[in-house]
């Protein structure tokens, strides 16, 4: 007796076939979870450089802290603000001015360095310090502001709207900082 065989014609292509648009779905959606981990991973990589900067002039603040403080430190400058010339006060006795003249020009060569890698884009720093109430003058409430572009659209708050300081749009990145410096020196 001869053995039956059924007539199914294509059925393994067909199975293969969706097999195939299975996996290719799927691998579109790790492609795509891979470009968003790498996006994330930018902006992460912006924030922190950002972070470290305003940690950075604030420390260099807290090392100057003079009563003078408002007036040396109190600026708004971008990465496009030019650099004076350089400034040196090693091996002399400096001024607080001269200072945070010196401090404020490594740190927009610091800014400009970052910017260089592709770390911050258009960035924005804005120094606020204020003259901290019951403290005779001697004590300062010091905001500082980093704000950059980023490379894809969020949706800013309100809160973070008000904030003046740099371009106000939908792909600004902002780091605030802010401490209170007492002004040891006279």
């Amino acid at each position: 007796m001869a053995p039956s065989y059924s007539r199914q014609n294509g059925f393994t292509l067909l199975e293969v076939l969706i097999a195939f648009m299975v996996l290719s779905f799927g691998l579109l959606g790790a492609v795509a979870l891979q470009a968003k981990a790498k996006q994330a991973s930018f902006d992460s990589m912006q924030r922190a450089a950002a972070v470290a900067l305003a940690n950075d002039i604030m420390q260099r603040i807290r090392v100057n802290d003079s009563v003078q403080l408002s007036s040396n430190y109190k600026l708004t400058f971008t990465s496009q603000t030019p650099l004076n010339a350089q400034r040196r006060c090693f091996g002399a006795q400096c001024s607080s001015a001269a200072i945070a003249a010196l401090d404020l020009e490594q740190w927009k060569l610091a800014i400009r360095a970052r910017e260089n890698t592709g770390t911050l884009d258009d960035t924005t720093v804005c120094i606020n310090p204020q003259s901290s109430a019951g403290t005779q003058g001697r004590g300062f409430d010091v905001e500082v502001i980093v704000s950059w572009r980023g490379r894809q659209k969020i949706k800013a708050t309100d809160e973070t709207k008000a904030i003046n300081c740099g371009t106000n749009d939908d792909q600004r990145r902002l780091v605030v900082l802010n401490s209170f410096v007492f002004a040891r020196g006279i």
